[in-house]
């Protein structure tokens, strides 16, 4: 039985992480609310990620960061507080997470760390600069990382489309934006939580062993084709 870091597990993508990892795994969430779900396996830490000191702990085997945020407005519109508030929360949270729990996942078995992108950092989107800019970064430190943890930790990313999340409500708010949203992919879908989750929870387990430093693009097809 692993250990696994999940950083933001209350909500989201994140919540059905740590469902999907509980069965198997020893899951210890860290984020402000607590999860709704209780389970002999899971620990639970209250800690706001920016402005907390995070919880000392013993061992762990990987470290999932899951806090992200969707700022959506035209760049005119768009402060330096807005791009330094979206780049706190997906990449220096995420660094401060990794820099705390490194020595102990070096020490993990097969151990791992999965960060989020989005398909905005590969598709020109409009409104999202401030949030494509911060996921950009999150992708060079993905890489980065990946090459100075090798081989002792595998460092990789996903990057989903639209998602049906609390975060993703105001993309998803009546009929219309949902139809239109669902005809803009190829696939004619967009994702649901439990999705990602699964394949979160492959890149974790010691079936992705030769994955480190990659990106994968949960895209629905609207990254990877023209129709």
């Amino acid at each position: 039985m692993k250990t696994i870091i999940v950083i933001g597990g209350s909500k989201g993508i994140g919540k059905s992480i740590v469902n999907i990892m509980l069965e198997d795994h020893r899951v210890i969430n860290i984020s402000r609310t607590p999860p709704q779900t209780q389970h002999a396996n899971l620990v639970h830490y209250k800690c706001d990620i920016l402005a907390d000191e995070l919880p000392d702990l013993d061992n762990a085997d990987s470290l999932v960061y899951c806090p992200g945020s969707i700022n959506l407005k035209p760049v005119s519109r768009l402060s330096l507080d807005d791009f330094r508030a979206d780049f706190e929360i997906n990449v220096l949270g995420a660094v401060k997470s990794i820099q705390k729990y490194l020595p102990q996942i070096k020490k993990g078995d097969n151990p791992s760390i999965l960060l989020f992108s989005t398909v905005a950092s590969k598709l020109g989107m409009p409104f999202h600069a401030s949030i494509a800019t911060s996921k950009s970064g999150v992708e060079g430190l993905v890489k980065s990382l990946g090459a100075e943890l090798a081989p002792t930790v595998r460092v990789n990313a996903i990057a989903p489309t639209v998602t049906e999340t609390q975060l993703a409500s105001k993309l998803l708010r009546n009929e219309k934006m949902i139809e239109n949203i669902t005809e803009r992919h190829p696939l004619k879908k967009f994702l649901n939580p439990e999705e990602v989750a699964s394949t979160a929870a492959f890149l974790l387990s010691d079936k992705a062993a030769s994955f480190s430093g990659q990106i994968f693009e949960m895209d629905c097809g609207i990254v990877s084709f023209k129709i």
